[in-house]
């Protein structure tokens, strides 16, 4: 029987780095995200292709099911770095949700998949999150439980995959806590999102993150922030907010603010969003203001209304 399984993607408002360790976070799931359909096969391997947003296939492999095994069957196509590394990472995921759930691709029974994606991959909406809630929907585990053992990480992503409504995400030892709330902002007009075209390796920014970490204090103030900017009455209030947020992870982190370093003219707010220095910027400002990017090369600009699930 064929199922298909869909996850948002994610956007990252407040709480960057700091999530990692426990301060709250804003996190809005995005309109785009990516779609896992699983149709049954008479052969018993598991044959995968992923799509992009344009409908061109980036990636294509299969799997041996053998014996209860999960392998990759090598093939011509395979020969690239690339190819081979997400194959690779594609069969830890699976290996962990069967050893998270045994039941899970037991028998010997073949699979068709197919993963869709709605956004380009460079543009950090999680991709790789959305591939992980869509295998644990399929596998049936827990999404958090797998990404930890994937590809780590705070779960924010997670609980926007999961919900279609803006977030308060805080991460604790025993399990995240969610709490899904509705933004008052009567401003969105003047928000608008601004891809840097320039990928950010989260990796990285996390490691930086880590030598500097955070105190007590910190964190409260980050989770205070958050915690202020959902109820926002005035785009002036909602700028403040940002204003301080992005100062304060600036010494944290020990790294310019993103409009420090690429937009010190630009007459209104920018904030980071996720991982410095790459991906989307929030930016505040009217549809003329956009024209100043456009001039800069940044052509890839979204209303908040149209990113927003």
């Amino acid at each position: 029987m064929k199922k298909t399984f869909y996850s948002n993607g994610k956007l990252l408002i407040t709480g960057e780095y700091l999530v990692l360790d426990g301060a709250t976070a804003l996190a809005i799931p995005s309109h785009y995200g990516q779609s896992l359909t699983v149709i049954p096969s008479e052969s018993n391997v598991l044959s995968w292709k992923s799509i992009d947003y344009k409908g061109n296939t980036w990636f294509e492999g299969n799997f041996s099911l053998k014996k209860g095994f999960l392998n990759v069957i090598p093939t011509l196509e395979a020969e690239s770095s690339i190819h081979i590394k997400t194959a690779e990472t594609l069969l830890k995921i699976l290996q962990q949700a069967k050893k998270m759930n045994p039941s899970f691709l037991e028998n010997e029974t073949g699979w068709n998949i197919t993963t869709h994606l709605d956004f380009p991959r460079d543009w950090g909406l999680g991709t790789s999150s959305t591939l992980i809630n869509n295998i644990a929907q399929w596998a049936n585990v827990d999404a958090y439980k797998l990404l930890d053992t994937s590809f780590g990480g705070s779960g924010y992503d997670i609980a926007a995959a999961q919900h279609k409504q803006p977030l308060l995400y805080t991460k604790h030892p025993e399990g995240p806590s969610i709490v899904t709330c509705t933004l008052a902002w009567d401003f969105t007009a003047s928000l608008f999102f601004v891809h840097l075209n320039q990928k950010q390796d989260s990796k990285e920014g996390i490691a930086r993150y880590k030598k500097a970490s955070a105190n007590a204090k910190q964190l409260e103030e980050i989770s205070l922030i958050s915690n202020n900017i959902i109820a926002c009455k005035t785009l002036s209030e909602f700028e403040s907010l940002l204003q301080q947020h992005e100062a304060s992870i600036s010494e944290i982190i020990q790294l310019p603010t993103i409009k420090q370093r690429l937009f010190s003219d630009y007459p209104n707010i920018i904030k980071s969003l996720g991982a410095w220095g790459g991906d989307f910027v929030l930016a505040t400002g009217t549809a003329s203001d956009q024209d100043y990017f456009r001039k800069k090369g940044y052509t890839t600009i979204i209303p908040f209304s149209e990113m927003i699930a």
